[in-house]
């Protein structure tokens, strides 16, 4: 069975949020072990510098990096990211599944992912040119990943 980890900088605090993020975890487990790391986020002054943001876009991204399974594909959502439609989404997922592959999703904080662990990505996907919370955005992307999941399996979820 596909592992597909998620890590995430900080954690989900508002019940809804986390509902929801259970609900697709429950649902994700017919097709896949899902798992969510949460990673503790670095602490920042207010209004910090650009100095103290890139130290702790690094702090964060060391402690992402030692979260990532071995043998996954790196996935970093991120601005500059591909944009997937919910098929060529499913294709990717499918074709990391044949190879015997994982997945690990990463989710950065406020202030995004750092630029190493954007190296260390096998592949950069974005959710939109929308800004959203990244709380909204996990829930956004188990949606999809279980979506994903409905398509190449030819069932009636995706319309």
């Amino acid at each position: 069975m596909q592992r597909v980890t998620i890590i995430a900088v900080g954690r989900l605090k508002d019940r809804f949020y986390s509902d929801a993020a259970a609900e697709y975890l429950k649902r994700l487990s017919a097709f896949c072990k899902a798992d969510i790391v949460e990673v503790q986020p670095a602490k920042l002054p207010e209004n910090p510098s650009e100095l103290l943001i890139s130290a702790a876009l690094r702090e964060e991204g060391a402690r992402i990096t030692e979260r990532i399974p071995k043998d996954s594909a790196v996935i970093a959502l991120c601005v500059e990211g591909r944009r997937f439609t919910s098929e060529s989404f499913s294709q990717l997922i499918s074709g990391l599944n044949a190879q015997g592959r994982g997945m690990a999703f990463i989710i950065g904080g406020s202030y995004g992912l750092s630029e190493e662990v954007k190296r260390r990505s096998d592949f950069r996907m974005s959710m939109s040119d929308m800004t959203f919370p990244h709380r909204l955005a996990r829930v956004m992307l188990l949606e999809q990943i279980y979506r994903g999941y409905m398509i190449a399996a030819g069932r009636e979820y995706h319309k």
